[in-house]
């Protein structure tokens, strides 16, 4: 009798793993933007445009568009904190960086109207942050001097803190 109770017990608890298993794989696992590595990538941006003299305001929004973190330089204007979240909100959501969207919607009669979507915004500074093939995030920068300057402060910083990321 003890055995067979053994034997039952054994057997629930697999057959409880067993569902356990079922539900897990059903809930996604993917990596994501923490509030570390958002910090980090703030510092390292707003030192890469300080290395060039420059002031600006970093955004990072995570895969879902959310705002983890912000970094403001002193007398930078409030609109470019805006602008900032915004283009990298529209990194994200398009996958691409901001510049080459902006490039792309002036040039192409197909993506020009792109720019009246107001949840985008078509200036440069604007770079998805990707994990292997999963686009994890994105990285905005604006008031630093133009959007090929606000790009290259994001592009240096993530080249640093997140280097598999391009």
């Amino acid at each position: 009798m003890l055995l067979r109770t053994a034997t039952l017990s054994l057997l629930a608890l697999a057959m409880g793993s067993s569902a356990a298993w079922a539900t897990d794989a059903q809930v996604a696992q993917r990596p994501d933007v923490t509030l570390a590595l958002a910090n980090n990538l703030l510092s390292a941006t707003l030192a890469a445009c300080h290395a060039d003299g420059r002031t600006g305001v970093a955004a990072v929004v995570d895969r879902g568009g959310n705002l983890v973190a912000v970094q403001r330089d002193d007398n930078v204007g409030p609109h470019n904190t805006v602008a900032a979240q915004r283009k990298a909100f529209t990194a994200l959501s398009t996958k691409t960086s901001t510049r080459l969207l902006s490039e792309r919607a002036r040039n192409n009669p197909d993506a020009e109207n792109l720019n009246t979507l107001d949840e985008l915004l078509l200036l440069g500074g604007g770079v998805p942050l990707t994990v292997g093939n999963q686009v994890i995030g994105a990285i905005g920068v604006a008031g630093a001097g133009g959007a090929e300057i606000d790009e290259g402060c994001a592009l240096k910083a993530i080249a640093q803190i997140l280097p598999t990321t391009h």
